[in-house]
């Protein structure tokens, strides 16, 4: 899996992308399929900002992506990658019922 990691207007800490980067590959436990993950960290305001992560996964044929918002880059990595874990386990379950259905075509052919 190609990993992109992009922090727009600010240089990220490097505990920061470290830990982006590993969960990101942890994704790849639940589904192995994942050809590019990009994570996109950025800001609103100079004040009292509002951090948000975005995680889009490449899988094939299909862009999954997620957003959080968050006080903290941290908590906001947290709540996408739950995201994606959910999209992920509805992704997989979809394709099951997919094989499934063409198995089930060709056996009532025969």
């Amino acid at each position: 899996m190609d990993i992109n990691f992009t922090a727009r207007r600010f240089r990220a800490h490097p505990e920061i992308k470290a830990y982006a980067l590993e969960e990101v590959k942890k994704l790849e436990r639940l589904y192995n399929g994942i050809v590019k993950a990009d994570v996109i960290l950025y800001y609103e305001r100079g004040t009292n900002s509002v951090k948000t992560a975005e995680i889009n996964l490449h899988v094939y044929g299909v862009v999954l992506s997620a957003r959080e918002r968050s006080d903290d880059y941290i908590k906001a990595m947290k709540g996408a990658i739950e995201k994606l874990e959910s999209q992920l386990k509805k992704y997989k379950s979809k394709l099951r019922e997919k094989d499934k259905s063409k198995v089930r075509r060709i056996k009532e052919k025969v």
